[in-house]
Formats: C-alpha cells, sequence, structure tokens
C-alpha cells in the first residue's frame, strides 16, 4: 500500500483541481475542519480564488482508545454517535457524557484561538465546500452538515482528498455533491494514504487563515 499524497498541500492541490468549476464564484466559500482540514481547505480557496473559513467539529474517541471515532460534536452542541462502537465497547453514558465535555471545551477554545477576533464568513445562501484532510467513518463532517443546514447555505459541497467507497456513497445521500480525489478499497486509515500526515498545529491554522484574509483585501 503506497501513500497517495506527499502531505496536506499535495493533497490539497489535487482537490483543488477537482473543484475548479467553482473557481471565483461570488456565493461559494471553503470552510476547512481544524486542524488538518485547513492546510487542505487552505490550498483550496487559493487555488479556486475563493475565501476561507474554518468550521470547528471535533472526533469523540472512544475512552481508551481515542483514535478510534465513537462520534462527533460541533460548537453549538449538536453531537452524532456510532452506536455501533458504543455498545461493541460497552462505553456507558457517563463516559460519552464526559467525552462531549472535554471535547466542548477544547471546541470553545480552538474557536477563539482561531479567529483571533474576526467574525466567521456568513454561509446564508452561499454554496459550502466543507473540506477535510479526509473521510474515514463520516463522524465529524456529519456533525458539522447537521450544523451547517441551521444556517441555510444554499448548498453543501464535502470535499476531502481520500475516503472509503462506502463512506463516500452514504454521505453523498446526506449534501449536494462530494467530491474525492481517491477512494482506495480497503481503506484502513486517513493517514496511510500521506507520506507526510504530522499534526497541524494551532499556530498554522491561524498563520493560514491570516494569509487568506489578507489576500481577500
Amino acid at each position: 500500500m503506497q501513500p497517495l499524497f506527499a502531505d496536506r498541500i499535495e493533497a490539497g492541490q489535487l482537490l483543488a483541481a477537482e473543484l475548479e468549476r467553482y473557481a471565483e464564484q461570488p456565493s461559494t466559500i471553503v470552510l476547512g475542519i481544524p486542524r488538518g482540514g485547513v492546510v487542505v481547505a487552505s490550498q483550496v480557496a487559493h487555488a479556486l480564488r475563493l475565501p476561507l473559513d474554518i468550521f470547528v467539529v471535533r472526533k469523540l474517541g472512544a475512552p481508551g482508545q481515542e483514535e478510534l471515532a465513537m462520534g462527533a460534536v460541533a460548537l453549538d452542541g449538536f453531537y452524532l454517535l456510532n452506536h455501533d462502537v458504543v455498545e461493541h465497547l460497552n462505553i456507558s453514558e457517563a463516559e460519552v457524557q464526559e467525552v462531549l465535555r472535554q471535547e466542548q471545551k477544547e471546541l470553545q477554545r480552538r474557536e477563539h484561538v482561531y479567529r483571533q477576533g474576526r467574525d466567521p464568513l456568513p454561509i446564508e445562501g452561499r454554496t459550502v465546500l466543507l473540506v477535510d484532510d479526509g473521510m474515514a467513518t463520516g463522524s465529524s463532517l456529519r456533525a458539522s452538515i447537521q450544523m451547517l443546514r441551521s444556517r441555510r447555505p444554499g448548498e453543501i459541497i464535502v470535499a476531502v482528498p481520500v475516503g472509503p467507497p462506502d463512506t463516500l456513497a452514504a454521505l453523498k445521500k446526506e449534501v449536494h455533491d462530494v467530491v474525492c480525489v481517491r477512494a482506495p478499497k480497503p481503506f484502513r486509515a486517513i493517514g496511510c494514504w500521506y507520506h507526510d500526515f504530522a499534526p497541524t498545529s494551532d499556530e498554522e491554522v491561524i498563520d493560514l487563515l491570516q494569509r487568506a484574509q489578507n489576500q481577500s483585501r
């Protein structure tokens, strides 16, 4: 199994090529899911000459197996659970609520730190390109979609460099379109398809958002 992308920058460039039809559309914005998704989204926004913003959600890691997603939570408290994972690992309601509490606190911190006082871009009536660095279970993206709908966008297009075929097909029923560069099978994990999948720092996210704002002036 060989990596498909050198890093998130290359993945974003390749994803942008798949989204060329949205270039310079005045009603379209790019929303990156922090942290790694913002690196990919910044390449998409730059190539298509579109505004860039963030959409903060957090994976709910299973207790003791934090890399395994048992769901995801969005900033307004909306959350989704993967009940198969919860039941298989016999995770209690108290454990779920504790993970939720911790992740909501982290969501609030990230929103404050990343925005640096900037207001979110308006979403109502606009086409939203919702970008992450990959999709596995789709929990984070589904939470994002549910929260985005409450802000009444015109269309939601999910865009990722890589994801499993079955998850991509299922998600396509929930949004206007799903755009993906590669859908390998078997899938395994997102990081398997990147040569460099090092964690993205808060500082990198802040810098990318600041650069995008400066370029839009």
